[in-house]
């Protein structure tokens, strides 16, 4: 049986056009910086974001965690959403690891925080308290639908920051997505942030890596921040030649992904006892209401017995993602295999 794997983009198998470059990478030595293919990647990378430099590791929890590392010291404070995926997600890594005490704000519907929220929460002169040193965007923002955050909001953002001497990351694990969505460059999503990681092993469907970007010092300092955190690795170029390959070939074709994500959220919406949120980019929420006979476990039992994997995140809530291996064909078999499912119930 053909499965359907809506769980993650995180999910997607490299192409054979990756498989092929990384047979054929050549590789030396990354700690010393001595791999041709990373140093590529880099490159490649920091010129796409209209960077000064770039850094390939090994995952975009450790590229924002090196981040938030080479961004502040230990006792500052890092501005985060309550939804964001470094809060939620990331262990805590920035307080275990880094000694940086986050700030949690409240994320918005549309996964941005409140410029009034931000900025009241500054702190900085009083020696009682933690400096503020660093404001953190997530875009899109995995839990708030996969929204998007506009250039204007993220340069309002920064112009804020900058003003009181904060710096500013973007996790933008799905930045690519972000700008397909908004149908801008992604330079323009991140042209005054401080700093930005992306990943290559989601949408863009490379096996592993994240890439962080911003200034040479900055970077230099994300470089000692991965090497303690183990991510110095050696002829890593076998992983780079995939990225190379994701972000010369499969950015524009998010845009199939996104047409894909909202064919299901329209089809969903037409079934009785299914309500479904807003749909951005690959990113749906979906969940049962009180009037559908069915839990979140019996519909995700039911459905992977018919070799769709979509499995519940609450009671009565689901996430479903789409990437590179769903088919149109795979979205009208799920829509059928709901349907199928609720009206049995």
């Amino acid at each position: 049986m053909h499965i359907i794997d809506l769980r993650s983009d995180t999910v997607t198998h490299p192409t054979p056009e990756m498989r092929e470059a990384m047979a054929r990478a050549e590789v030396g030595d990354d700690v010393y910086g001595e791999d041709p293919t990373v140093n590529r990647l880099q490159e490649m990378a920091a010129h796409r974001l209209g960077k000064e430099a770039a850094l390939f590791v090994s995952s975009g929890t450790m590229g924002n965690l090196a981040s938030f590392l080479a961004h502040c010291g230990r006792g500052d404070e890092a501005i985060i959403g309550d939804q964001s995926h470094t809060f939620l997600h990331e262990q805590g890594g920035m307080a275990a690891l880094g000694g940086i005490m986050p700030c949690i704000l409240p994320n918005q519907a549309d996964g941005t925080l409140r410029l009034d929220d931000i900025e009241g929460a500054i702190r900085g002169g009083d020696i009682h308290e933690p400096r503020t040193r660093l404001v953190s965007l997530e875009n899109t923002h995995n839990a708030c639908h996969g929204t998007p955050l506009s250039p204007e909001y993220v340069a309002a953002v920064t112009s804020l920051a900058h003003r009181h001497g904060l710096q500013v990351h973007v996790d933008g694990a799905r930045i690519f997505n972000a700008a397909i969505a908004l149908g801008v460059d992604v330079k323009t999503l991140v042209s005054d942030v401080d700093s930005v990681t992306f990943c290559l092993s989601k949408g863009l469907a490379a096996p592993v890596g994240s890439v962080v970007c911003g200034t040479a010092p900055f970077i230099d300092g994300v470089r000692r921040a991965r090497k303690v955190l183990g991510g110095g690795t050696r002829q890593a170029g076998i992983l780079a030649a995939a990225g190379i390959v994701a972000l010369e070939t499969m950015v524009d074709r998010l845009a199939d992904d996104h047409t894909r994500a909202r064919r299901l959220a329209e089809g969903l919406a037409t079934l009785p006892g299914i309500s479904v949120g807003p749909t951005h980019t690959n990113i749906l929420y979906f969940s049962l209401d009180a009037s559908c006979p069915l839990d979140g476990a019996g519909l995700a039992t039911a459905l992977r017995t018919r070799g769709i994997l979509l499995p519940n995140r609450g009671p009565r809530s689901f996430r479903a993602v789409t990437h590179c291996w769903i088919s149109d064909e795979d979205i009208e078999r799920t829509l059928t295999a709901v349907a199928d499912v609720v009206a049995a119930a």
